[in-house]
């Protein structure tokens, strides 16, 4: 077994138009898009709310043990 060759991945994706037709197809690439879009943002989001804190408390750890 070689996997699967081009002709057979144009088969299917010719069956999947089919089935499905352009207009679902396309809003469900539209769904998919923004809901990846939406997770990047989230996680950029997550990652920089993280690191705020974090660096608030080291300063603030330094300036209440300061003797």
């Amino acid at each position: 077994m070689e996997g699967i060759s081009l002709a057979k991945l144009l088969i299917i994706g010719a069956l999947i138009v089919l089935l499905f037709g352009t207009n679902k197809l396309r809003s469900l690439g539209g769904d998919l898009g923004s809901a990846i879009k939406g997770f990047k943002k989230a996680m950029k989001e997550d990652d920089s709310a993280a690191k705020s804190p974090a660096a608030e408390e080291a300063t603030a750890e330094r300036v209440t043990h300061k003797e």
